[in-house]
């Protein structure tokens, strides 16, 4: 039996500043513990449980074959991080340990109605049961395009909160 990948990295980071804003794409991001990400929405009052969203770049590459589009911008789902390599499912109800930065996952980040717009006649159906993961922020710090991204559990002692 073929185990799932533990292990990828950071590809696409952004932010939402603002509802329907148009999300500020990054080459790295500061993590606020207990916040989220500086200068994304969620920082302003912070959610208990989603602060930090994510998405696997494997999901929206099939997500855009039953579209039949060429790519899917990862701006247009509106997640903060774009992961590759890295079984993002296996990760529910687990940590992430992101660089240096831990987090919690706290759910599935469900699609919205928005998708329809986002993506056309289909987009909503296209992540249904696959938009991804949200997650919290236990310890802080900078996060990077290319930082390795691995499942965590048990959490390390040395980086518990």
């Amino acid at each position: 039996m073929e185990r799932e990948p533990l292990s990828g990295e950071v590809i696409w980071i952004g932010v939402r500043p603002a509802r329907r804003a148009p999300v500020r794409v990054l080459e790295r991001v500061e993590a606020l513990a207990n916040r989220g990400l500086d200068g994304d929405r969620a920082t302003v009052r912070p959610s208990r449980v989603r602060q930090i969203t994510l998405i696997a770049l494997e999901t929206l590459d099939d997500a855009a074959r039953r579209l039949g589009l060429a790519a899917i911008d990862p701006s247009q789902v509106r997640r903060n991080l774009v992961t590759r390599g890295v079984d993002l499912e296996a990760a529910r109800h687990r940590h992430l340990l992101v660089g240096g930065v831990l987090l919690r996952v706290t759910g599935p980040c469900d699609p919205c109605a928005r998708m329809e717009e986002a993506l056309g006649e289909g987009g909503w159906e296209a992540l249904r049961d696959r938009g991804g993961l949200t997650a919290v922020v236990l310890t802080g710090g900078l996060i990077r395009l290319g930082d390795a991204v691995r499942i965590m559990d048990p959490v390390p002692v040395e980086a518990a909160p």
